[in-house]
C-alpha cells in the first residue's frame, strides 16, 4: 500500500453515494453531476476512489472520476462481501460500508479501472437489448404454440400474437444489422479471423467480440479463461475435505453460455476441441468436464487467432493446440 495515497471508499445508491476517506472523514453526495462535482473538489493527484460494481448505479460516477483524470477501482461484491463478513461487523449501512469499502482498498491490491470506449458502451447497450428481445420472442413463441393447440384457440389473441412476435422478430433483425455494422467498424479483421474456426458461427463470432472488445485488454489465454469464469476451483484442506473440482463461475456469465452453446458443433467439426472431449470421457470423466475443457479450448484458439493475425489451420498445432 502506497502511504501517500488517500483512499475513498464509495457505496452507491439510486439517489446518493456515501463517501468515507482514510481519514474517517464521512460524506454523502447526490448520484448525479451535481453532486460528482462537489465530490471531486475534495479529491487530488493522490486519490484512488474504490466502489463497488452496483448493477447500474456505479456507472456514471465511475466514468466521470476517469474522465476527469482520478484513479478508479470498480470491485467484485462479492470480494468486498467477503471482507465486510470477515470483519464481523453487526452495523449494515450505506455509512458504514462506505467505511469497510475504504479500509478494504487499503489492505488489498487493487486494480485500476479502465471503462469502456463510447464505440464499446453502446455495442454492450444493444447486445443487452438483444437479450431482452430474444426472451419475448421465446416467450410469444410458446405462448402462440400453446394457444394454437387450444380446441377452439381465440382469433384475436392469436392474431395479437403474431403481431407481436412479428414486431420483436424485427427488432431483433435491425438491432443485429446494425450491431454488425458497428463491429466491423473497429473490429473487422478479428471478427473474420475468429469466424474461420470450426464450431464458432456467425452470431458467436459477432457476440464473442463484443462480449471481449476484440480481446485487445487480454494479454493471455488464461487472463481470458479466467473472464469467463472457466478456471477450475479447488476445494480441499487436510486429509478430509477434498471437494470435486469445478469452474469457478466468476466471470462473464454470457461469455460462458456462449461458448457452452457451441460446445457440440465444436465437438463435431473442431479437431482439437474433439480430440480433447474425447480423451477426457476416454478417462472416465464425466461429459460436463469434457465439454467444459472443450469451453477452454475454444477460448485459447480465439485467442490465438486474434493475438497471431493468423486465420485458422488445425494443422498449426504450436499456436491452436498448445495450451
Amino acid at each position: 500500500m502506497n502511504k501517500d495515497i488517500k483512499y475513498f471508499g464509495i457505496d452507491i445508491s439510486y439517489l446518493v453515494f456515501d463517501v468515507t476517506d482514510s481519514d474517517g472523514n464521512y460524506y454523502q453526495f447526490k448520484n448525479n453531476v451535481t453532486g460528482f462535482k462537489k465530490f471531486i473538489k475534495l479529491l487530488d493527484i493522490n486519490s484512488h476512489c474504490v466502489m463497488e460494481a452496483t448493477g447500474y448505479y456505479h456507472y456514471q460516477l465511475a466514468y466521470y472520476l476517469l474522465e476527469s483524470g482520478f484513479k478508479v477501482s470498480v470491485e467484485n461484491p462479492l470480494s468486498v462481501k467477503r471482507f465486510i463478513q470477515m470483519k464481523l461487523s453487526k452495523i449494515k449501512t450505506d455509512k458504514s460500508d462506505s467505511k469497510l469499502i475504504c479500509e478494504y482498498a487499503r489492505q488489498v491490491e487493487l486494480k485500476l479501472w479502465q471503462g469502456n470506449s463510447k464505440h464499446q458502451i453502446e455495442c454492450l447497450q444493444m447486445t443487452r437489448l438483444l437479450s431482452v428481445y430474444t426472451k419475448q420472442s421465446t416467450m410469444l413463441k410458446n405462448k402462440l404454440h400453446g394457444e394454437t393447440v387450444l380446441g377452439n384457440p381465440s382469433k384475436l389473441v392469436v392474431g395479437s400474437l403474431k403481431r407481436s412476435l412479428k414486431h420483436v422478430q424485427k427488432e431483433i433483425k435491425t438491432l443485429e444489422e446494425k450491431l454488425l455494422i458497428l463491429v466491423k467498424q473497429v473490429h473487422q479483421d478479428v471478427l473474420t479471423r475468429i469466424k474461420s474456426i470450426p464450431g464458432i458461427g456467425n452470431k458467436t463470432a459477432l457476440m464473442l467480440v463484443v462480449l471481449t472488445d476484440g480481446l485487445d485488454r487480454f494479454t493471455s489465454a488464461s487472463e481470458l479463461c479466467s473472464y469467463a469464469g472457466l478456471t477450475p476451483l479447488i476445494r480441499q484442506s487436510g486429509s478430509s475435505v477434498k471437494g470435486r473440482p469445478r469452474i469457478s463461475k466468476i466471470g462473464n456469465q454470457k461469455l460462458r453460455n456462449l461458448l457452452f452453446m457451441c460446445n457440440f458443433t465444436a465437438c463435431k467439426y473442431n479437431k482439437a476441441c474433439r480430440d480433447i472431449y474425447e480423451r477426457i470421457v476416454a478417462k472416465g470423466k464425466s461429459k460436463k468436464l469434457a465439454l467444459i475443457a472443450v469451453c477452454n479450448k475454444l477460448l485459447k484458439q480465439v485467442f490465438a487467432i486474434a493475438k497471431s493475425g493468423l486465420t485458422y489451420d488445425h494443422t498449426y498445432r504450436s499456436t491452436l493446440v498448445k495450451n
